[in-house]
Protein backbone atom coordinates (compact mmCIF):
# COMPACT_ATOMS: atom_id res chain seq x y z
CA UNK A 1 0.00 0.00 0.00
CA UNK A 2 1.18 3.51 -0.55
CA UNK A 3 2.60 5.60 1.84
CA UNK A 4 0.88 8.77 2.10
CA UNK A 5 2.67 10.36 5.07
CA UNK A 6 5.42 12.66 4.55
CA UNK A 7 7.43 14.69 7.20
CA UNK A 8 6.55 18.24 6.84
CA UNK A 9 9.32 20.41 4.96
CA UNK A 10 8.19 23.59 4.49
CA UNK A 11 9.61 27.02 6.40
CA UNK A 12 10.02 26.71 9.87
CA UNK A 13 11.43 29.69 12.37
CA UNK A 14 12.92 29.76 15.72
CA UNK A 15 9.29 30.21 17.65
CA UNK A 16 11.18 32.86 20.21
CA UNK A 17 12.58 34.86 17.41
CA UNK A 18 9.24 35.09 15.77
CA UNK A 19 7.62 36.32 19.32
CA UNK A 20 10.22 39.08 19.67
CA UNK A 21 9.32 40.04 15.86
CA UNK A 22 5.68 39.98 16.51
CA UNK A 23 5.44 42.11 19.63
CA UNK A 24 7.54 44.76 17.56
CA UNK A 25 4.98 44.71 15.24
CA UNK A 26 2.40 45.32 17.76
CA UNK A 27 3.94 48.27 19.28
CA UNK A 28 4.75 49.94 16.30
CA UNK A 29 1.79 49.54 14.67
CA UNK A 30 -0.13 50.90 17.86
CA UNK A 31 2.83 53.95 17.68
CA UNK A 32 1.92 55.01 14.14
CA UNK A 33 -1.63 54.80 14.73
CA UNK A 34 -1.18 57.09 17.85
CA UNK A 35 0.82 59.67 15.47
CA UNK A 36 -1.78 59.50 13.16
CA UNK A 37 -4.22 60.18 15.70
CA UNK A 38 -2.36 63.16 17.02
CA UNK A 39 -1.98 64.40 13.03
CA UNK A 40 -5.71 64.40 12.62
CA UNK A 41 -6.32 66.53 15.80
CA UNK A 42 -3.86 68.93 14.58
CA UNK A 43 -5.57 68.98 10.76
CA UNK A 44 -2.58 67.76 8.98
CA UNK A 45 -2.95 64.34 6.55
CA UNK A 46 -3.24 61.74 8.62
CA UNK A 47 -4.29 59.11 5.87
CA UNK A 48 -0.94 57.34 5.24
CA UNK A 49 -0.63 57.09 9.09
CA UNK A 50 -4.26 55.00 9.65
CA UNK A 51 -2.65 53.06 6.47
CA UNK A 52 0.29 51.86 7.68
CA UNK A 53 -1.01 51.15 10.93
CA UNK A 54 -3.41 48.78 9.45
CA UNK A 55 -1.20 47.46 7.24
CA UNK A 56 1.51 46.31 10.41
CA UNK A 57 -1.40 45.03 12.66
CA UNK A 58 -2.50 42.76 9.72
CA UNK A 59 0.82 41.44 9.52
CA UNK A 60 1.16 41.23 14.07
CA UNK A 61 -1.85 39.20 13.68
CA UNK A 62 -0.71 36.57 11.11
CA UNK A 63 2.73 36.45 12.55
CA UNK A 64 0.36 35.43 15.89
CA UNK A 65 -1.46 32.50 13.89
CA UNK A 66 1.77 30.81 12.62
CA UNK A 67 2.85 29.98 16.33
CA UNK A 68 3.12 25.84 17.15
CA UNK A 69 4.00 23.93 20.83
CA UNK A 70 4.68 20.82 20.61
CA UNK A 71 5.76 18.29 22.92
CA UNK A 72 8.01 15.06 22.75
CA UNK A 73 6.25 12.18 20.80
CA UNK A 74 3.30 14.45 19.45
CA UNK A 75 2.62 15.78 15.92
CA UNK A 76 0.41 17.86 14.09
CA UNK A 77 -0.89 16.89 10.75
CA UNK A 78 -0.61 20.20 8.67
CA UNK A 79 -3.03 21.08 5.45
CA UNK A 80 -3.31 24.42 3.26
CA UNK A 81 -6.45 25.08 2.25
CA UNK A 82 -7.64 21.49 2.38
CA UNK A 83 -4.35 19.90 0.75
CA UNK A 84 -2.52 17.65 2.91
CA UNK A 85 1.34 19.28 3.53
CA UNK A 86 2.82 16.76 5.93
CA UNK A 87 3.31 16.03 9.56
CA UNK A 88 5.00 18.50 12.02
CA UNK A 89 7.08 15.72 14.11
CA UNK A 90 9.41 18.63 15.51
CA UNK A 91 9.66 19.58 19.28
CA UNK A 92 9.38 22.87 20.54
CA UNK A 93 8.55 26.63 19.60
CA UNK A 94 8.18 27.22 16.34
CA UNK A 95 6.59 29.37 13.85
CA UNK A 96 5.13 28.50 10.13
CA UNK A 97 3.40 29.54 7.79
CA UNK A 98 0.13 30.66 9.30
CA UNK A 99 -2.10 29.50 6.46
CA UNK A 100 -1.76 26.15 7.33
CA UNK A 101 -4.30 24.16 9.54
CA UNK A 102 -2.90 21.98 12.11
CA UNK A 103 -4.76 18.43 13.28
CA UNK A 104 -2.84 17.48 16.45
CA UNK A 105 -2.47 13.68 17.51
CA UNK A 106 -0.17 11.83 20.33
CA UNK A 107 1.99 9.71 19.30
CA UNK A 108 2.59 7.57 22.83
CA UNK A 109 1.32 4.04 23.80
CA UNK A 110 -2.28 3.99 25.45
CA UNK A 111 -3.90 1.43 27.01
CA UNK A 112 -7.16 -0.66 26.96
CA UNK A 113 -8.70 -2.71 29.29
CA UNK A 114 -11.74 -4.30 27.53
CA UNK A 115 -14.38 -5.14 29.49
CA UNK A 116 -14.89 -9.06 29.51
CA UNK A 117 -17.39 -10.47 26.81
CA UNK A 118 -19.86 -13.58 26.48
CA UNK A 119 -18.44 -15.27 23.50
CA UNK A 120 -18.49 -18.99 22.05
CA UNK A 121 -15.13 -20.77 22.00
CA UNK A 122 -14.47 -23.44 18.85
CA UNK A 123 -16.36 -26.20 20.41
CA UNK A 124 -19.68 -23.64 20.93
CA UNK A 125 -19.14 -23.22 24.73
CA UNK A 126 -20.28 -20.14 26.35
CA UNK A 127 -17.42 -18.23 27.94
CA UNK A 128 -16.75 -15.05 29.66
CA UNK A 129 -13.23 -13.38 28.10
CA UNK A 130 -12.02 -9.94 28.24
CA UNK A 131 -8.40 -8.70 27.32
CA UNK A 132 -5.66 -5.94 27.78
CA UNK A 133 -3.96 -3.78 24.72
CA UNK A 134 -1.63 -1.47 24.41
CA UNK A 135 -1.68 0.53 21.58
CA UNK A 136 -0.41 3.79 19.44
CA UNK A 137 -1.37 5.77 16.13
CA UNK A 138 1.68 4.72 13.37
CA UNK A 139 0.49 6.48 10.59
CA UNK A 140 -0.91 10.25 10.99
CA UNK A 141 -2.10 10.37 7.71
CA UNK A 142 -4.28 7.15 7.78
CA UNK A 143 -5.71 8.45 11.11
CA UNK A 144 -6.76 11.94 10.13
CA UNK A 145 -7.66 11.24 6.40
CA UNK A 146 -9.31 7.64 6.52
CA UNK A 147 -11.50 7.23 9.37
CA UNK A 148 -13.90 10.01 11.35
CA UNK A 149 -12.19 11.52 13.93
CA UNK A 150 -13.45 15.21 13.04
CA UNK A 151 -13.61 17.44 16.91
CA UNK A 152 -14.24 20.94 16.33
CA UNK A 153 -10.68 22.95 16.01
CA UNK A 154 -11.90 25.60 18.38
CA UNK A 155 -12.64 23.97 21.26
CA UNK A 156 -11.68 20.29 20.83
CA UNK A 157 -7.85 19.15 21.10
CA UNK A 158 -5.30 16.39 20.49
CA UNK A 159 -7.22 14.27 23.79
CA UNK A 160 -10.69 14.87 21.94
CA UNK A 161 -9.32 13.28 19.28
CA UNK A 162 -7.42 10.64 20.72
CA UNK A 163 -10.78 9.54 22.81
CA UNK A 164 -12.36 9.00 19.25
CA UNK A 165 -9.42 6.80 18.49
CA UNK A 166 -9.95 4.40 21.40
CA UNK A 167 -13.47 4.25 20.70
CA UNK A 168 -12.36 3.28 17.24
CA UNK A 169 -9.42 0.23 18.67
CA UNK A 170 -12.42 -0.83 21.45
CA UNK A 171 -14.90 -1.68 18.54
CA UNK A 172 -12.50 -3.29 16.61
CA UNK A 173 -10.53 -4.84 20.02
CA UNK A 174 -14.20 -6.53 20.27
CA UNK A 175 -14.49 -7.97 16.79
CA UNK A 176 -10.98 -9.54 17.11
CA UNK A 177 -11.10 -11.27 20.29
CA UNK A 178 -14.57 -12.61 19.10
CA UNK A 179 -12.80 -13.87 15.99
CA UNK A 180 -9.80 -15.49 18.18
CA UNK A 181 -11.63 -16.99 20.58
CA UNK A 182 -13.89 -19.38 18.17
CA UNK A 183 -10.38 -20.53 17.14
CA UNK A 184 -9.42 -22.41 20.18
CA UNK A 185 -11.30 -24.14 22.71
CA UNK A 186 -12.05 -23.20 26.26
CA UNK A 187 -10.09 -25.77 27.91
CA UNK A 188 -9.34 -29.84 27.09
CA UNK A 189 -6.46 -32.00 27.41
CA UNK A 190 -3.09 -31.20 26.55
CA UNK A 191 -3.30 -33.72 23.42
CA UNK A 192 -6.27 -31.01 22.16
CA UNK A 193 -3.23 -28.09 21.35
CA UNK A 194 -3.71 -24.83 22.51
CA UNK A 195 -6.65 -23.96 24.95
CA UNK A 196 -8.17 -19.78 25.69
CA UNK A 197 -7.31 -21.27 29.72
CA UNK A 198 -3.83 -21.58 29.24
CA UNK A 199 -3.57 -18.24 27.93
CA UNK A 200 -0.49 -18.66 25.78
CA UNK A 201 1.87 -16.46 23.74
CA UNK A 202 0.75 -18.22 20.85
CA UNK A 203 -3.18 -17.31 21.66
CA UNK A 204 -1.46 -13.27 22.06
CA UNK A 205 0.16 -13.34 19.18
CA UNK A 206 -2.43 -14.18 17.23
CA UNK A 207 -4.84 -11.80 18.81
CA UNK A 208 -2.24 -8.97 18.33
CA UNK A 209 -1.93 -9.76 14.57
CA UNK A 210 -5.52 -9.82 14.33
CA UNK A 211 -5.99 -6.36 15.85
CA UNK A 212 -2.95 -5.02 13.31
CA UNK A 213 -5.42 -6.26 10.27
CA UNK A 214 -8.07 -4.05 11.88
CA UNK A 215 -5.91 -0.87 13.10
CA UNK A 216 -4.00 -0.57 10.01
CA UNK A 217 -6.37 1.00 7.84
CA UNK A 218 -6.66 4.02 10.60
CA UNK A 219 -3.54 4.07 10.90
CA UNK A 220 -3.32 2.76 14.38
CA UNK A 221 -1.09 -0.60 15.85
CA UNK A 222 -1.44 -3.14 18.85
CA UNK A 223 1.84 -3.15 20.28
CA UNK A 224 0.74 -5.83 22.71
CA UNK A 225 -2.66 -7.75 23.49
CA UNK A 226 -2.94 -10.71 25.87
CA UNK A 227 -6.42 -12.01 27.30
Amino acid sequence: MEQKEFEFQGTTLNGFMMCILDIALYVTSIWILVEGIIAAEAGQPCALWFWSAGILLTAAILVTCGFILQEPNQAKVLTFFGRYSGTFIKNGYFWVNPFLSAKSVSMRARNLNAEPIKVNDKMGNPIMIGQVLVWRLKDTYKAIFEIDTEVNEATGNAEARMNKFERFVAVQSDSALREVAGMYAYDGDSDEGVTLRDGSDEINQVLTEKLNERLSMAGLEAIEARI
